[in-house]
C-alpha cells in the first residue's frame, strides 16, 4: 500500500539506488579481477617459457635439470589453476551484476 503523497516511483528509489550501489560494487570488482587476470595470464606465459626451457634441459641434462624441470611444472600448473578460479569468480560476478540489471 503506498501513503498519500507518494507515487510508485518514490517508493522503489531507496530500493533502485540500493541496487545501483551493488552493481557499481560489483562493476569494480569485476574490473580489479580483470587486472588480476590480465597479470596472471602474463605471469604463467613466463612461467611455462621457463618449463619449456627446463624440460629441454632435463633431457640432456642430469638429476638438477630434472629437478627445475619439476619446479616449474608445477608453478605452469599451480598458475593455470588460479586463472581457472580466477575466471569462475569473474563469470559468477558478472551473472550476479547481470542479475541485478534486469531487477532494475
Amino acid at each position: 500500500m503506498i501513503r498519500a503523497g507518494r507515487t510508485l516511483a518514490t517508493v522503489r528509489l531507496p530500493t533502485m539506488r540500493r541496487i545501483e550501489r551493488r552493481i557499481l560494487r560489483i562493476s569494480d570488482e569485476l574490473e580489479q579481477l580483470r587486472e588480476q587476470v590480465r597479470l596472471t595470464e602474463e605471469e604463467l606465459r613466463i612461467h611455462q617459457h621457463l618449463d619449456d626451457d627446463a624440460r629441454r634441459d632435463a633431457a640432456v641434462g642430469g638429476p638438477i635439470e630434472r629437478e627445475d624441470a619439476r619446479i616449474t611444472s608445477g608453478d605452469v600448473n599451480r598458475f593455470e589453476r588460479l586463472l581457472v578460479d580466477l575466471r569462475s569468480q569473474e563469470s559468477r560476478l558478472e551473472e550476479q551484476r547481470r542479475r541485478l540489471v534486469d531487477r532494475m
